[in-house]
This record gives C-alpha cells, structure tokens and sequence, in this order.
C-alpha cells in the first residue's frame, strides 16, 4: 500500500484579504471625494439613497462587525449611528473606521474565519462569509456611486485603481 502525501496549498492569505479589501476602501473613499458636497447628501437615481447614505452604511457594517466578531457580542445593525452632515465628516469617520477595520481584522486567527458568527443577530455564516460580504456589499454600493458621478457628468476614479 502507498500513501500520497498532499500539501494544501492556501489561495489567499488573510493578510491579502484585508489588503483587498483596503484597496476597495480606498477606491470608495475616492468616490466620496468625487462628488459635489451637496450632490453627495441629495442627489439620486430611481429612488436610491443618495451616496452619503450608502457610504454611511459601508461605515456602520465593516468596523463594528469586525469588533462584535473579536469580542464575540453583536448589536442589531442601526442605521442611524451615524448622520454626516458634511463630506469632510463623512471622510473623517471612513478614515476612522478603516483604523477599526485593520486593527479588528488582525485579530482574528486564521481557525476563527471558519467558524460560524450571527452577523447583526440576522446572518449566520462562517466569518470569511461575513467579511466576504462586507467587500461584496461596497462594491455593489460603489457601482451605484459610479452611476451618480456619471448621471452628474462627473467621470468616477478608474475602477481598477484601488491602491
């Protein structure tokens, strides 16, 4: 009988994850930058949120999800945590938030992205999900922000420049 020896070999490191994962945030942060101040708070297509809103959910899901994943408590999501009056308030809260992602990330070991968290007391999924969604969710929202500079003739950061 002969045994086969098989190495797994690891797709994506979590650092890599958390890098991608910045690159989207700086991308978005770019978005918000492009708009018009008042633009970025009224304006909207089809009856969407305008912009703010959206980058404000983006602010109240990645950090707090990540500190209730380390700390192992999780509040519903609230919506209204948070109400940025000005871009330059909105910019400042993403900056601060992306401190709370990257310190929160890096607490997580490699074994916890396996195990099964209940995001906002609502999702149930493996953390890898979770965080998996976090990026899935902004870029979704950033595609909507893409289609508001281009509605106000604005041209919106080329999307593969995300560094």
């Amino acid at each position: 009988m002969t045994t086969t020896a098989t190495a797994t070999k690891q797709f994506m490191t979590s650092e890599q994850l958390l890098n991608d994962w910045q690159g989207h945030r700086n991308l978005t942060r770019r978005v918000i930058e492009s708009f018009p101040e008042k633009e970025l708070f009224e304006f909207s297509v089809g009856g969407m949120r305008p912009f703010a809103k959206l980058a404000v959910e983006l602010i109240g899901i990645g950090g707090p999800a990540l500190k209730g994943i380390v700390e192992g408590t999780m509040e519903a999501y609230n919506e209204e945590a948070f109400n940025p009056k000005t871009k330059e308030e909105l910019l400042k809260k993403w900056d601060e938030e992306t401190s709370v992602i990257n310190h929160y990330f890096n607490l997580i070991s490699e074994e916890r992205f396996q195990e099964t968290f209940n995001l906002f007391g609502e999702y149930e999924f493996p953390v890898y999900q979770n965080i998996l969604y976090f990026v899935d969710n902004e870029v979704h929202h950033r595609g909507q922000g893409y289609v508001y500079l281009r509605a106000l003739g604005i041209e919106p950061p080329f999307f593969w420049e995300r560094f």
